[in-house]
This record gives C-alpha cells, sequence and structure tokens, in this order.
C-alpha cells in the first residue's frame, strides 16, 4: 500500500536567512513573536505578491520548532515598506484579538528615531495638524481644520511629540513619539516643519538613501502582553546609534 507523500506548507528557509531571522527576534514566548524589521520588508501582503513578514515568520517558526501542520501569525499592527524596527506578530488568534483591542483602547506606546535633513526649531515640541491621504498617490498631506459641516472622513487630526537627541556631521537625530497613528504621519508632519527625513523623496528630502530605505525606524515599543498583562516595553537596535559616535 502506497503512502501518501507529505505535503511541504512552507517554504524551506535558506541557512544564512534563518540566521539572520533568528538574530532579529527581540521577544519571542508562545503568544508572541516581536522581530526587528529590515527597510524593504513589507509586513503584510499587498498588490505587489512579495513575501510578507506574516508568511516569512510563519515558515520560520515551523521549522525552528518542527510544526507539521499549519502556524498562526496575526498581524495587530504595520510599519511602512522603508521603514525598519519592532514590530509584534500575534501567534495566537487570543493573542492578537486582545492586542488589537488594547492597541485601540491606547495602551501602545511607539517612539520612532528619525535622521532628519534640518533641525526642528524648536528642538522639543509637540505637533497638531489634520492629514488626508490621496489613496492614488499613497501620500498624506496636511490641510484645514474641517468645518463641522465637513463630512470627510477621509481628514483625520494627527499628534506627536519629538525631541532632538543629537546632531551628526550632515543630519539631525530625534526621537518622535507618536500619539495618533495615521497614514505616514510622522514622515508628513515632519516634513511639514521643514525637516523630511532623510531618504524620503516622497516627502521631500533631497536624495535617496542607497538601499531605498528612509532613515527612520520604530526604536521602542511598549505594551500590555495579551496573556500576562503586565507591560512590556522592547528596544530594537538600529544602525542610527553609530551617528551619535560619529557626529
Amino acid at each position: 500500500m502506497n503512502t501518501p507523500e507529505t505535503t511541504q506548507i512552507y517554504r524551506i528557509i535558506p541557512h544564512d536567512e534563518f540566521v539572520s531571522i533568528k538574530d532579529r527576534i527581540l521577544y519571542e514566548d508562545n503568544h508572541i513573536i516581536i522581530l526587528n524589521k529590515l527597510p524593504g520588508e513589507i509586513v503584510q501582503g499587498d498588490k505587489t505578491g512579495d513575501e510578507p513578514m506574516s508568511e516569512m515568520l510563519k515558515a520560520f517558526i515551523a521549522q525552528k520548532d518542527n510544526k507539521p501542520g499549519r502556524v498562526y501569525i496575526g498581524v495587530p499592527h504595520r510599519l511602512d515598506r522603508p521603514v525598519s524596527g519592532a514590530v509584534i506578530f500575534a501567534k495566537t488568534s487570543k493573542a492578537l484579538s486582545r492586542l488589537n483591542k488594547s492597541f485601540k483602547d491606547g495602551e501602545l506606546t511607539k517612539k520612532y528615531w528619525a535622521l532628519l535633513e534640518n533641525c526642528p526649531n524648536p528642538k522639543i515640541g509637540e505637533l497638531t495638524n489634520y492629514l488626508s491621504k490621496n489613496e492614488r498617490n499613497n501620500k498624506s498631506y496636511i490641510v484645514s481644520k474641517p468645518s463641522p459641516s465637513n463630512k470627510d472622513k477621509n481628514i483625520k487630526e494627527a499628534k506627536l511629540k519629538y525631541q532632538l537627541i543629537a546632531p551628526t556631521q550632515k543630519y539631525f537625530l530625534v526621537e518622535i513619539e507618536l500619539l495618533t497613528g495615521r497614514h505616514h504621519q510622522i514622515r508628513c508632519q515632519m516634513a511639514g516643519i521643514n525637516c523630511p527625513i532623510k531618504g524620503d523623496l516622497k516627502y521631500g528630502a533631497k536624495r535617496s538613501n542607497k538601499d531605498g530605505s528612509i532613515s527612520l525606524h520604530a526604536h521602542t515599543i511598549s505594551f500590555i502582553h495579551p496573556t500576562k498583562k503586565t507591560r512590556i516595553t522592547i528596544t530594537a537596535p538600529t544602525y542610527m546609534e553609530d551617528y551619535i559616535l560619529k557626529k
């Protein structure tokens, strides 16, 4: 009697890629995994058809844990493709549901590092703008505060805090805390004060980065663990730390 062949659900990850993914894990338990995203990676599938991190992690976990069946990976939040830094993934549907609710309730704190082309003035500040997203060119614009009669749901209030960490040889390293989560919010609002992010041609940078990235990094995330109910704070290392040393 012939035995049916075992179907390979996920791709086999080559050794070097496997090691790279393993080295980028910032935290993992039975419920969540947090990865230091590289610029160019996409968190969830899009129209490009490129493999998203969610599918990459399914293959990685299946291989690492020798799982014969399907692996669950849920996506509670995202980062733009050219952005790097900490991304949380859920390993169970219960964890995803709880993270989604927690983030909606404002229990997620995200702080980014960015290299700006110009020094912000003042060096510590808070920005409040109204943003409108243009779907055709995938770009957000600062617009006037809508009147009470304006029912345009595409216009949303955006808030962030920033502070200068240090000037570098050519750029200015800042820390930015998001108080709302809007499309391209940091990129649009910093460009709005004539401080475009290094490499971000879409929002007014003078030149691109060689790897197509922009110099924006999700440096620290702090959130309530979905099952332990304790606050976890994770920091993702970044090459931007080297800019401080070179100043």
